[in-house]
């Protein structure tokens, strides 16, 4: 029988806080029932395994994203949109560790396929429309915007740039110039005959 109070979507939460607290990688079944105090068996009524707590927790993180990505785009368009998007990737990941690591999560094609992935990629594309950006070059600018956004983000939450000038946030800020400028100034051109 499944503990009064227990339900996938509390442990789900309850999974992703302990995530921002210790770390994503820390997150089990087992560290779960110790935080609420429960026998491991008793969880398994609501979650299958400690893979499916985790998938969960990035399902979570992967919609919250989302969601406040949608907000903060609303109306706005060019480096405006640009700016917007990328500061809620930096801030969820400095507000929720964990949940933004859980984000990072590799999943499986159905998992994948019933996540908020789908709803990122169309946010993204709808900020590069406003740089005109269409087909293959469309695709290249988001994998630059995404490998900008995740690698500054992970070299900073790491510490990567706490011991030098100047500080953190006029890089991002020129970073993000920097991007909005390539951006309105893609270069033309394809793979043809490189070799």
């Amino acid at each position: 029988m499944a503990r009064a109070g227990l339900s996938a979507e509390r442990l789900t939460l309850a999974g992703a806080e302990l995530a921002d607290e210790v770390g994503f990688d820390q997150v089990t079944v087992s560290a779960l029932a110790r935080r609420f105090d429960v026998k491991v068996a008793s969880l398994y009524s609501h979650v299958r395994n400690s893979q499916d707590l985790r998938e969960r927790i990035a399902l979570l993180a992967l919609a919250e994203l989302a969601d406040r990505a949608s907000e903060a785009l609303a109306g706005r368009a060019g480096k405006d949109a640009l700016t917007a998007l990328a500061n809620v990737y930096r801030d969820y990941a400095r507000e929720h560790p964990g949940r933004y690591a859980a984000a990072q999560l590799r999943l499986t094609p159905e998992a994948a396929a019933a996540s908020a992935g789908a709803r990122h990629a169309e946010l993204t594309r709808a900020v590069l429309r406003g740089y005109r950006l269409e087909g293959p070059d469309q695709t290249h600018a988001v994998r630059l915007m995404g490998s900008l956004f995740h690698g500054y983000v992970t070299l900073e939450l790491g510490g990567g740039f706490s011991h030098s000038a100047p500080d953190t946030q006029e890089t991002w800020e020129r970073v993000l110039d920097a991007l909005d400028a390539l951006l309105r100034n893609w270069p033309e051109g394809g793979t043809e005959g490189r070799g």
